[in-house]
């Protein structure tokens, strides 16, 4: 395996699990003496019950400690730590430490087991060996970027290097992972860059959501930008002014690195897309009480809502009253999922894979509208219809299990059709990047091997099957046109 390909192999196969710790309530003194008897730049702080709550570093000790003139004979540890301990699973990939660490800018992450237990801990020097075409090369320059053209190279070398990454190896779902990870970096930083100018402070009075495949963290390659922003109802008429401004310089900035706009207009820089709390309510409102196709695509576009900066609590609030809504009109749920029925997999009267027979697209289908389409939308609106709002397609598909909403095989068949539909989405627009074709949804189902296309059509009939679920559990034969 490739140096690169190791980035996605689970932590576990690389953290530290001689962990070295002190109790909160040591001085700082004998905690420090510690460290260094045993080597290390960080020790575990625990309670008195030996449970995990914070962590001290020497950077603790350089900037709280010596910087600070505190007295670290009889000053405790709990004054200095660092707490929680920013952990990730065994199972999580050595990118995920890597996007956590640039996030929060530590050094150093925890790592927990099935039971939420620290078991080990990952720092930077454990991983520093990973270098030139890497995800951390990429991580560490949007962190050094200072202009949009700085981003709008990593953003290039974004997908260069899930071509080389999918060329070795690396599996589809840490590929789309990553996509998702780097594309929040990029827009944060983008966003920081713009603060550190006429924006400064902005943030407390409006928040910034992705939405659709962004905010399910679905995303492939070239994958339309999808956004919205909330403003606080107290927020003044210079506030609304400045946001308004901000959204449309940040919209405009991230098409011109590369990010693609979205045909359909939804972006925060749209008007219509950038609305006060209460204004967002109204809307969701209207929405609901008049189901047209276009009102049930704006609906679903806004249920993947997630904020990737501002003030968290105006994006808590508007989920919670989605949830609520929804929760309040089943009607318009079976609305949304009778939407979904009308689009059946391209599967033929004695199952062969039916093609396009004209056009650009001769010979081709739509993976995402043959069936990625159906699955994610079907999943999201069943998740919707339990309480669940947010998360991505295997984050829902596990609640659903959990609530017995769909069985462990339906979860099993439809967790594979969508992994099987999703690879062969990115594999195709991996080999149209390298060839520098114009990436697009589509493939060839006659360039596949038996075997891959014995799988697809196995895939569409899972959609197809889900598809009459959704009609039986949303009861849609009663349901009006």
């Amino acid at each position: 395996m490739s140096d690169e390909a190791t980035f996605f192999l689970p932590v576990k196969d690389y953290c530290r699990r001689d962990l070295i710790t002190c109790n909160c309530n040591d001085s700082i003194i004998v905690a420090a003496e510690k460290m260094r008897d045993n080597n290390v730049s960080s020790l575990i702080a625990c309670d008195d019950e030996n449970q995990p709550i914070g962590i001290m570093t020497d950077r603790d000790l350089r900037n709280k400690v010596v910087a600070g003139k505190i007295d670290s004979a009889t000053v405790k540890v709990s004054k200095v730590m660092t707490t929680p301990v920013l952990s990730v699973t065994e199972d999580d990939t050595l990118f995920e430490v890597l996007y956590q660490m640039s996030r929060n800018r530590i050094h150093r992450v925890g790592v927990v087991d099935r039971n939420n237990e620290l078991v080990g801990l990952i720092n930077e020097s454990d991983i520093i060996r990973l270098q030139n075409r890497s995800p951390q090369r990429l991580l560490q320059a949007i962190d050094d970027a200072t202009s949009s053209s700085d981003l709008k190279k990593v953003y290039q070398d974004n997908e260069q290097l899930v071509v080389f990454l999918s060329r070795n190896g690396v599996r589809t779902g840490d590929l789309v992972k990553m996509i998702s990870l780097l594309n929040d970096q990029i827009s944060e930083k983008l966003i920081s860059l713009l603060k550190q100018g006429r924006f400064k402070g902005l943030g407390v009075k409006n928040a910034f959501m992705v939405l659709g495949s962004e905010g399910r963290r679905d995303q492939t390659l070239k994958t339309d930008q999808d956004n919205a922003m909330i403003i606080a109802d107290d927020a003044s008429d210079e506030d609304i002014a400045i946001i308004e401004e901000f959204s449309e310089i940040l919209i405009n900035t991230l098409i011109e690195i590369g990010v693609p706009e979205c045909p359909g207009g939804i972006m925060a820089k749209n008007p219509f897309w950038r609305r006060s709390l209460s204004n967002w309510k109204e809307t969701i409102d209207s929405w609901i009480g008049s189901p047209s196709g276009e009102n049930i695509l704006n609906f679903s576009m806004f249920s993947d809502m997630r904020v990737i900066c501002g003030d968290n609590a105006l994006g808590a609030q508007l989920q919670d009253y989605v949830v609520k809504v929804a929760a309040e009109n089943s009607i318009f749920l079976a609305k949304m999922a009778q939407n979904i029925c009308r689009f059946p997999p391209p599967l033929g009267m004695f199952g062969q894979i039916k093609t396009m027979s004209n056009g650009d697209y001769a010979g081709m289908m739509d993976l995402k509208k043959g069936g990625i389409f159906a699955l994610t939308e079907g999943v999201k609106i069943l998740a919707l219809s339990a309480g669940m709002l947010g998360g991505g397609t295997h984050e829902r598909l596990a609640y659903l299990q959990q609530q017995e909403i769909l069985s462990d095989a339906q979860v099993s068949d439809i967790e594979a059709s969508f992994n099987l539909l999703t690879f062969l989405r990115l594999r195709g627009q991996v080999d149209s990047a390298a060839a520098g074709r114009e990436i697009t949804n589509h493939i060839f189902p006659g360039s596949l091997d038996r075997v891959e296309k014995g799988r697809l059509k196995l895939a569409l009939e899972v959609v197809k099957s889900f598809q009459g679920m959704l009609k039986q559990h949303f009861q849609l034969d009663m349901l009006r046109n």
